[in-house]
């Protein structure tokens, strides 16, 4: 408990005991929304730098540029089949300080430059020194024509979101006896601590049960009901075009069977990776991974067409990722070390034990549904 403290911030801890105290308890959900997101102290808003190297984890964006030049390869090819609109609004959800941005604009300035006056990014960041790391590092890379800020009109084009909807606050539950039960937060002997009661809300039942989703005796699951609600929100903002989803997570039967009957609700801290929540609070990351069936699910109730789910290493395949390391040997200023490096780095984005297993899912509205994606080229 003592090293949970010292590593946790200490204002964010006291707001959170408070609020137990006058509340009693609160979800699971409520708890992990104030630590990443609270606007002074939460781990998403904080002035300290990450994810990357001198972080807690890293993404794919980060491991090389060459995951943005490829992810440009789909977006170009969306653009073709919309008829390269004017605007073509490409909209990034947690587009942090703009890594997955640059290599995404640099690798259409390389390969299809006459997508760029046409092309307006929207990032959409909570953390507002990122986004001014962003917009300054656009800005100076010459892609300041393409930077907008989100517009609150519908849009044309491609909604993209990298690892966003696994930091999306859960409800944690567990069935007891054969009833459904959730894990609340609690204040008890100094510190953080989990205690069961009645569901908080119908929700979380008629969610199983939409799913078709049944847990066994003791089985613990977390649920998303804010991924849901978002699909809603950006599929009222979409007119025409594709929504890019890329996490790691899978379909309700793997999700929810014998592989994970303790859930998969993980922290992040300093590179290392364990299932306690209640250490380094506003410090550490707090992810879970994702019901893609659910997802499906939500985008059809919202008019939304699902064009394929598929692995990071399919999709990076589809779209050309081996192309680009074989000429990255002609790159300008590449050498023997850096080519060692960029291989590295591409072997671990497609590596089914690494980030290869993380899923892809294109949804699309009013699109040309006879013409595959170079993405989608295998689908699951």
């Amino acid at each position: 408990m003592d090293k949970a403290r010292a590593n946790s911030h200490p204002d964010l801890v006291d707001e959170l005991r408070t609020r137990i105290e006058r509340e009693g308890r609160i979800t699971f959900a409520h708890f992990m929304r104030i630590a990443l997101y609270h606007p002074g102290y939460g781990y998403y808003v904080n002035s300290v730098a990450r994810p990357g190297r001198g972080g807690d984890f890293l993404t794919a964006p980060e491991a090389h540029p060459i995951f943005g030049y490829t992810l440009a390869r789909q977006i170009a090819q969306m653009a073709d089949l919309l008829g390269r609109p004017q605007p073509f609004t490409l909209r990034e959800y947690g587009a942090g300080a703009g890594t997955l941005a640059l290599a995404l604009l640099e690798g259409l300035h390389v390969e299809r430059p006459d997508l760029l006056p046409t092309l307006r990014y929207e990032p959409v960041e909570i953390n507002p020194a990122r986004l001014s790391d962003l917009r300054r590092t656009l800005i100076d890379d010459g892609f300041d024509v393409q930077l907008a800020g989100p517009s609150e009109t519908s849009l044309t084009g491609c909604i993209l979101a990298n690892e966003f909807l696994d930091a999306m606050p859960v409800h944690r539950v567990v069935m007891q006896d054969g009833a459904l039960a959730e894990r609340y937060v609690v204040w008890r002997d100094g510190w953080f601590t989990e205690e069961s009661g009645p569901p908080s809300t119908p929700a979380l039942e008629h969610y199983l049960a939409d799913g078709g989703i049944e847990l066994v005796d003791g089985q613990i699951a977390e649920i998303n009901l804010e991924m849901t609600d978002w699909i809603g929100t950006i599929a009222a903002r979409l007119a025409r075009g594709y929504v890019l989803l890329i996490d790691y997570g899978y379909r309700a039967a793997k999700l929810f069977g014998p592989d994970y009957r303790d859930g998969t609700l993980r922290a992040y801290y300093q590179h290392t990776v364990s299932d306690d929540p209640f250490r380094a609070i506003g410090n550490q990351d707090l992810t879970a991974h994702v019901d893609f069936s659910a997802l499906e699910r939500s985008a059809r109730a919202h008019g939304l067409y699902v064009l394929g789910l598929t692995t990071q290493a399919d999709f990076l395949s589809g779209a050309g990722i081996g192309e680009l390391l074989v000429a990255a040997q002609q790159w300008e200023g590449m050498t023997f070390d850096d080519y060692v490096a960029l291989r590295s780095a591409v072997i671990r984005m497609i590596e089914p034990g690494a980030m290869g297993r993380f899923r892809v899912l294109i949804l699309g509205r009013d699109v040309p549904e006879n013409e595959p994606l170079i993405g989608l080229s295998t689908t699951l």
